[in-house]
């Protein structure tokens, strides 16, 4: 979705760039550059090369550009009634893609989240419990096991934490290379001496 979004956009602001032009400064303005001129023809020229082989294309993407701003503000207008009917709680969706998926999107209860807890405790048991092999084999897939289920716990943390430490770096380094940056202001120097 955001592919064809970020598409739409440059067509409209292409097209639009486009019209603007012409609406200012015409077709046959004497007043435009020489350079201005020829890079117009040859862009001309290309198009109605282009025309000439796929006038279809061409007229999509002018009705697209045309519908692109209708379009744009349908979206954004769901999105807004979906994720303000999710907060009101009367839909499970809180996006347009969600309903047509239908994932419903709910909260976990407490109990719930202790279920699954619970649940995962004893699949790290069973897991324990099926290792084979000589008593040394054991402790080394033991600590690996053990070293692979605290990343997977931690890993949400971590990931956190890591994001704040490199936005806490960028916000250092920026405001260093602000402080080197800046002019120094000096104050203004004393006047010179009365001469004798």
């Amino acid at each position: 979705m955001p592919y064809f979004k970020s598409k739409m956009e440059s067509l409209y602001i292409a097209q639009r760039g486009s019209m603007l032009q012409a609406a200012l400064w015409g077709r046959g303005d004497s007043d435009m550059l020489d350079i201005d001129e020829t890079a117009t023809r040859i862009s001309e020229v290309q198009e109605q090369d282009a025309s000439r082989s796929l006038p279809f294309i061409k007229k999509l993407k002018a009705f697209l550009a045309g519908c692109y701003p209708w379009i744009h503000a349908t979206h954004e207008g769901l999105s807004f009634t979906y994720q303000l009917l999710y907060l009101l709680d009367a839909t499970g969706f809180y996006a347009p893609a969600l309903h047509i998926i239908r994932v419903h999107v709910c909260r976990a209860t407490g109990q719930e989240l202790m279920d699954v807890s619970s649940r995962n405790a004893r699949n790290r048991i069973r897991e324990y419990e099926r290792l084979r092999g000589p008593p040394w084999l054991q402790t080394c897939q033991r600590v690996s096991l053990n070293m692979l289920y605290t990343t997977l716990d931690y890993a949400q943390n971590g990931l956190i934490a890591a994001v704040f430490f490199f936005k806490m770096m960028e916000w250092w380094y920026q405001s260093a290379e602000e402080r080197i940056s800046s002019p120094t202001v000096y104050p203004p120097p004393p006047p010179p001496p009365q001469p004798k």
